[in-house]
């Protein structure tokens, strides 16, 4: 099935269930928007990659702490080993992305 809520029923922002309405599981997976909420502080730095990066770190961030609350709830084998592999690359971009922005001129 496409990733829409048809047939679906998910009240809350944008089709997404809202945090007082969802199960435990559905209120875990909603925190990982939570961590993204500095995207938008960080892609206002003047400089574009640094605006760019400081995004991403925020954005892996939300997706890490999705792929947690999969590993938290989920009971897919496929999904599973994905959230693992999610954890696994974005940690270590994250990483990479702190270390790059260390080395830029403050």
């Amino acid at each position: 099935p496409a990733c829409t809520t048809a047939g679906h029923d998910m009240p809350g922002m944008g089709g997404m269930p809202g945090p007082a309405a969802a199960d435990p599981a559905h209120a875990d997976l909603m925190r990982g928007m939570d961590a993204m909420a500095g995207m938008a502080q960080g892609m206002a730095a003047a400089d574009i990659d640094v605006a760019f990066v400081c995004g991403m770190i925020a954005h892996h961030r939300g997706a890490i702490a999705m792929a947690e609350a999969e590993l938290a709830h989920g009971d897919d084998r496929w999904v599973r080993t994905l959230a693992e592999a999610v954890i696994a690359a974005q940690t270590k971009e994250i990483a990479d992305m702190e270390a790059w922005l260390g080395r830029q001129a403050p």
